[in-house]
């Protein structure tokens, strides 16, 4: 029998915006006593979003201030919460666990625990993927852009590194998670990005290797000669992240491919368009795309907007430069979130809970 205390954190985690709903079968919980000790739990069901140092959170619960900085310094490294700051200054929050705890579990991943990850996407995707604003839109990739048109920071993979000052690469969770239970993938797996406006935030990672920028830079070129799709949070500003996706094994872009969930990801504003009069019906375009957008008829390529996400792979790979990038009209486009705070007021509206709650 689960205890309650397990209970306790999963209601406190589905009161975050991101969600994590209970199931019929309770594999949320049994998921939960498997990465969190019973005092982990205990004390994660008590923590905020908002930052707030050992000492806040030792005062607000009535515990001893030194016995919670020990708990909460081993609860990050175990990727169970957030921290901020220097060693002195150190802040603590809690975290959606999507995106968030799921993600940081890396280097605990194992063959059980991966099999209790599958089960419980099966069981709740269809409650987490289904609301709005969506967890990540789609980086289109910038060479099948026409250089006319005007293309935001956000719309770029390369400029949301301009302002880092470290970067890094780590294996992608969900191709690893995917492999242990016996469904690898073609796709590589050390493909993933992370940046950070700090100098040296990924020198003492146990997950993640520090990169140059040229090397961030050079894996975001082999994300797309391998076919993958950019992704980030789905916020104009605030980004700290690239995911290099597949339809195989990511659980956001499955979610879109798989099980038809539309919300899964948030589109690109733009759209693949082909011109019949230049296209030679070489097929390319069907084989790249992983969302089965292109067709052909009468040996000419045409796209089924409904399926497209926008990604600009198939336009890269089209021999005849018969496709291209269109920007969607404004009635098309959904207005992305200006930033976190912003995209979590909006989703906790649209999932009728309160944010302050959680704050």
């Amino acid at each position: 029998m689960v205890n309650d205390v397990y209970r306790k954190l999963a209601k406190r985690l589905d009161a975050i915006p991101n969600g994590f709903p209970q199931t019929e079968s309770g594999i949320e919980l049994r998921l939960l006593e498997k990465i969190f000790t019973n005092k982990e739990a205990a004390l994660a069901s008590k923590m905020r979003l908002t930052s707030e140092s050992a000492s806040q959170i030792a005062e607000r619960i009535n515990q001893n201030p030194a016995e919670i900085r020990t708990l909460l310094d081993e609860m990050v490294k175990k990727g169970l919460i957030r921290a901020s700051g220097n060693r002195e200054q150190r802040k603590f929050g809690l975290m959606p666990f999507v995106v968030g705890i799921y993600e940081a579990q890396l280097g605990r991943l194992d063959k059980e625990t991966a099999l209790q990850f599958e089960k419980l996407y099966q069981a709740f995707a269809e409650q987490v993927l289904s609301h709005s604003p969506s967890l990540h839109k789609v980086i289109p990739v910038e060479k099948s852009i026409p250089v006319e048109v005007q293309v935001f920071p956000y719309e770029q993979a390369s400029a949301l590194l301009e302002k880092a000052k470290s970067f890094g690469v780590l294996k992608c969770i969900c191709r690893v998670q995917k492999s242990l239970i016996g469904e690898p993938c073609k796709y590589p797996t050390d493909i993933c990005l992370a940046f950070s406006p700090v100098e040296g935030s990924f020198d003492n990672s146990p997950t993640i290797k520090a990169i140059s920028k040229e090397e961030a830079l050079q894996l975001l070129q082999k994300a797309e000669d391998a076919g993958l799709i950019h992704s980030s949070s789905n916020v104009r500003e605030g980004h700290h992240y690239i995911c290099n996706c597949c339809t195989c094994c990511c659980g956001i872009m499955r979610g879109i491919a798989q099980l038809g969930i539309e919300n899964s990801v948030a589109k690109s504003d733009f759209y693949a368009f082909v011109d019949p009069e230049v296209c030679i019906g070489c097929g390319k375009c069907l084989e790249r795309c992983q969302f089965n957008a292109p067709f052909l008829t009468n040996e000419i390529s045409q796209v089924d907007q409904t399926r497209c996400v926008g990604c600009g792979l198939c336009v890269v790979t089209c021999p005849s430069e018969a496709m291209r990038l269109v920007r969607k009209s404004e009635g098309q486009i959904s207005v992305t979130p200006q930033n976190r705070k912003e995209w979590m007021k909006k989703r906790a509206e649209n999932r009728a809970i309160s944010l302050q709650a959680i704050l």
